[in-house]
């Protein structure tokens, strides 16, 4: 096995700390992200990293782990508040100063923008749980936890006479409050296309055409008649 797949037993300390960390932090949250979103990421992440060459799986799970504790979703748009937290944990428990560094980075540039921007990883790390977590938006489970947060926001289901937008920048794209089946075409649907690794591509295949054929369904069943 590459050494880089391996955890040393301070590593597994630190994995199993912070485990019990997230649950305290995200357990019951309503919005689908919650203690168990993290849980798919992290796993979803774990199966990345072995099938991807050179990857660091210790980074990988941490960032995994902490993506969401801090989310501006649910601090007024806030970005700096998840490095933050993340930083403040990490060196909590006495994580080295490289890794915080490089997990921070990680978290930092990890959101979705809008779809008329990028979202630029620049290490295999970053590229890993930033497809894992994307994974989780897409699917049964993606379409679950799109409409858990538009309940959770208050949102119509859908609206006809409300187009999607293509948001130009993360500001636009933060600010949005569309009914939830505009997020499909604003967001969902075009993850798929927006994956670094071949592992998550095939991932993503089904979840993908799940989605469609949903909206099929949904729109089939719009009018109430059928």
């Amino acid at each position: 096995m590459n050494n880089q797949l391996k955890r040393t037993p301070r590593q597994t300390e630190v994995i199993a700390t912070t485990v019990e960390h997230v649950k305290g932090i995200l357990s019951g949250e309503g919005s689908g992200h919650d203690w168990w979103h993290i849980y798919r990421v992290w796993k979803n992440a774990q199966h990345i990293a072995s099938k991807e060459n050179g990857a660091n799986l210790y980074t990988v799970e941490l960032a995994a782990l902490l993506h969401d504790i801090g989310d501006h979703k649910f601090h007024n748009g806030d970005e700096t508040v998840g490095p933050r937290l993340v930083r403040e944990w990490l060196e909590s428990i006495e994580v080295e100063e490289e890794t915080i560094q490089h997990i921070c980075t990680i978290i930092n540039d990890l959101s979705y923008k809008g779809a008329g921007t990028s979202s630029a990883m620049h290490t295999l790390e970053g590229r890993i749980v930033q497809d894992a977590d994307r994974l989780d938006a897409i699917g049964a489970i993606g379409i679950a936890r799109a409409f858990a947060y538009g309940g959770h926001k208050g949102r119509e289901l859908h609206n006809p006479d409300i187009s999607p937008v293509h948001h130009d920048s993360f500001e636009s794209y933060k600010s949005s409050t569309g009914p939830t089946i505009n997020h499909f075409y604003e967001k969902l649907l075009l993850l798929k296309d927006r994956l670094h690794t071949p592992t998550a591509r095939a991932m993503a295949a089904g979840r993908h055409q799940f989605m469609e054929d949903f909206l099929k369904q949904f729109f089939t069943e719009w009018e109430g008649v059928k």
